[in-house]
């Protein structure tokens, strides 16, 4: 079976599965707090549309995104263990690193997902709290989507994390709660000059990197060693989930 066909496969079980649901209800009740509470982005440190923002993909990128992340990385991996329908998929003429890669990428694409109706979500609260507060809250869409794209890519090496961790755990209930207590540690990570090897505070540390010194501007964040160490982190978590993937379904085959 060729690579873009297990893809479609994927993109199929997606679509039966409650996977969409949960990041539009994420997205929803992430944002309604930052509509409620727009007012106190005028006593901020920098100017209020830029405040809206800040805290807004603060409380995204900090637990929300991470913890719909984790459910969605189980439930992907779950739909395979359901009715043993991985002894199906592994009798097929397809190697299990192949199928892994492909889950793989389909958990990518979903967080993509995520991070567009996220940003989406945004603009439509900015606009609801400019109207409310008689005050432009929108900041301009290309810096909108350059930032969050950032925030996209320094989550994925968390996201290799998350799929390898779900490999490794069969049981669900113990792969979201070791999940979730990895997302803990982050708000002290980002605080000590080893950041970088804990990429479950990468898109934390981004989105903050700026706003203690009045700016938001998160593209300018040192690379080295950060993005040879993620690079590292991913491939790592990458390779050993491919390993693993399946190998005790197929014992039993």
């Amino acid at each position: 079976m060729k690579f873009l066909s297990l893809i479609g496969v994927e993109l199929q079980k997606i679509r039966r599965s409650k996977i969409l649901l949960i990041l539009f209800l994420a997205t929803i009740i992430t944002w309604l707090p930052s509509i409620l509470h727009a007012d106190m982005s005028f006593n901020a440190i920098v100017s209020p549309e830029e405040d809206f923002f800040i805290q807004g993909f603060m409380a995204v990128v900090w637990f929300m995104f991470p913890a719909t992340m984790i459910v969605n990385t189980v439930l992907l991996s779950q739909t395979e263990r359901t009715n043993r329908g991985i002894l199906k998929m592994l009798t097929l003429p397809v190697r299990t690193g192949t199928l892994c890669a492909a889950k793989f990428i389909i958990l990518l694409l979903i967080a993509a997902l995520q991070m567009l109706m996220t940003t989406a979500m945004y603009f439509i609260s900015a606009a609801i709290v400019t109207q409310i507060h008689n005050y432009k809250f929108m900041l301009s869409p290309l810096f909108v989507l350059k930032e969050v794209g950032i925030i996209y890519l320094s989550s994925i090496p968390m996201i290799a994390v998350f799929w390898m961790l779900s490999v490794f755990i069969q049981t669900p209930i113990f792969s979201i709660g070791t999940g979730l207590v990895s997302i803990v540690p982050s708000v002290l990570m980002i605080n000590t000059k080893a950041w970088f090897i804990y990429p479950m505070c990468y898109p934390f540390y981004v989105i903050t990197s700026g706003y203690g010194d009045g700016s938001i501007s998160i593209s300018e964040i040192e690379t080295f060693p950060w993005l040879p160490v993620a690079a590292a982190i991913t491939l790592f978590c990458f390779i050993i989930s491919c390993l693993r993937f399946g190998r005790a379904e197929r014992r039993s085959i």
